[in-house]
């Protein structure tokens, strides 16, 4: 555990230093494009954060390469190789699409020729537990094909969830905790070294999102754009096939008596399959619903509008930041659910504690009006810009309220006070502005020959 800490700490550790100069670069190279109508923010800000992931990415295979245990699966395995060599592709074509803009097909290219990369290097799948039926052994044609469209489905439905502050980041990181916990007891709880590779994978992940997430929290001062969002959701799918076609099912049997409680053990890796259709429902469901309302009313399915489950959020009223705690909820509820489910899966609690926070979750969905507060002896806790965007937004709200009955408005931000000194300060100042001006206004000039 130490060992994929220190890998964690590092790769989070590298993202967040690179993303400060990567910025200034973004800003210099002009990866600013103009905010479009579909765009929720109101300044153009730099992408080109992907640049950044992929540092911390690299930094922390490097590191873990280098470490007694962990160390040994890049001698053992070509699995790290295939994961640096399809992201490494896919990030160079995020790269290109976040400075001059890629077509959408070619996109869809380079996403499978990257995991065609990973296949050729020993990360596909290789069978799948089936509840019902038992171990499926896949032929290598089925097994490619299988790969390629869980990646490219992983990789789109991460790009297209990301269109907050915060958003994608924040739900790969939630998945990638859930997995970590899922694939780090496959290996340690039944000492299954064919998991080691995913529990690599989830900690270097979690290490790219938590880097990158400060810097782009609302209000975000950089974007991680299209080579930031296709790099996590490459890493989430390549954990994700590790664990599927690599973990021996049979393997599973033999420490739990049974192949239906083998099968019952084994979850998350035919619900991985559902993997991310699982760990990140909410994006797959989000990419579906865009696929087939653009198909329904005549667009390319890759057409961008401002129908996405974010979106929908803000226009019933949430806020920014709302939207996106409302997300994550959802994400780390279904995620741990699924993980939890495969721990116990005959426990009436874990079902019940899911449905009473899916209430809850429905509850705070349904109240977009409500603004929690931040007490104010914990205000000075916030970091000063966040402190500053929670005042603008009370100020907002306050000059939205109208005024009871008997009651005279106030000016936004001042006391009752203030405002009766107003007019009297306005008529001094205005006073001040005019002695001034006279001071320094030069004297009319004299004609003498008149």
């Amino acid at each position: 555990m130490r060992e994929y800490l220190l890998t964690l700490c590092v790769t989070a550790a590298v993202t967040y230093l690179l993303t400060g100069p990567v910025r200034k670069f973004a800003i210099a190279a002009g990866a600013m494009p103009p905010v479009r109508a579909r765009d929720v923010h109101r300044e153009p800000t730099p992408r080109l954060g992907g640049i950044a992931m992929f540092g911390g990415l690299c930094a922390g295979l490097l590191v873990a390469s280098q470490l007694t245990n962990i160390g040994e699966l890049f001698t053992l395995s070509d699995e790290p190789r295939a994961l640096l060599s399809g992201a490494g592709l896919i990030w160079l074509i995020g790269v290109l699409d976040d400075k001059w803009g890629v077509d959408a097909l070619v996109k869809l290219g380079g996403q499978m020729i990257a995991a065609g990369v990973m296949v050729l290097q020993g990360l596909t799948i290789l069978w799948l537990p089936v509840p019902g039926v038992g171990n499926v052994a896949l032929t290598p044609f089925q097994g490619t094909l299988l790969t390629v469209a869980l990646v490219v489905v992983t990789i789109n439905a991460v790009n297209f969830v990301d269109g907050l502050d915060g958003l994608a980041s924040g739900m790969v990181c939630i998945a990638g905790v859930a997995f970590f916990m899922y694939a780090y007891r496959i290996w340690y709880g039944y000492g299954i070294e064919a998991a080691a590779p995913a529990t690599l994978f989830a900690a270097v992940l979690m290490g790219m999102c938590l880097g990158f997430l400060p810097h782009n929290m609302h209000p975000a001062r950089i974007f991680m754009g299209d080579s930031g969002s296709m790099l996590i959701g490459l890493v989430l799918a390549a954990g994700a096939v590790s664990i599927t076609g690599q973990v021996d099912p049979d393997v599973m049997v033999e420490h739990t008596g049974s192949v239906k409680s083998a099968v019952h053990t084994m979850v998350p890796l035919y619900m991985p399959l559902l993997l991310p259709l699982s760990i990140i429902a909410i994006p797959v469901a989000d990419l579906v619903m865009a696929i087939v309302r653009r198909t329904w009313n005549g667009r390319s399915p890759f057409a961008a509008d401002r129908g996405h489950l974010h979106h929908r959020l803000l226009e019933i009223g949430h806020s920014h930041s709302r939207a996106v705690l409302i997300m994550y909820f959802w994400a780390a509820l279904i995620a741990f659910g699924a993980v939890a489910f495969s721990v116990r899966s005959s426990s009436l609690a874990i079902v019940l504690a899911i449905v009473l926070l899916s209430a809850v979750g429905l509850v705070v969905l349904l109240l977009p009006r409500y603004t929690p507060r931040v007490p104010a002896w914990a205000q000075r806790m916030l970091p000063p810009r966040y402190r500053r965007a929670r005042r603008e937004a009370e100020e907002t709200e306050a000059a939205a309220t109208p005024p009871g009955p008997g009651e005279d408005p106030a000016p936004t931000g001042e006391t009752a006070e203030d405002a009766e000194l107003e007019p009297a300060m306005a008529g001094l100042n205005g006073a001040t502005a005019v002695g001034e001006r006279q001071q320094f206004t030069r004297p009319k000039k004299i004609n003498t020959h008149d």
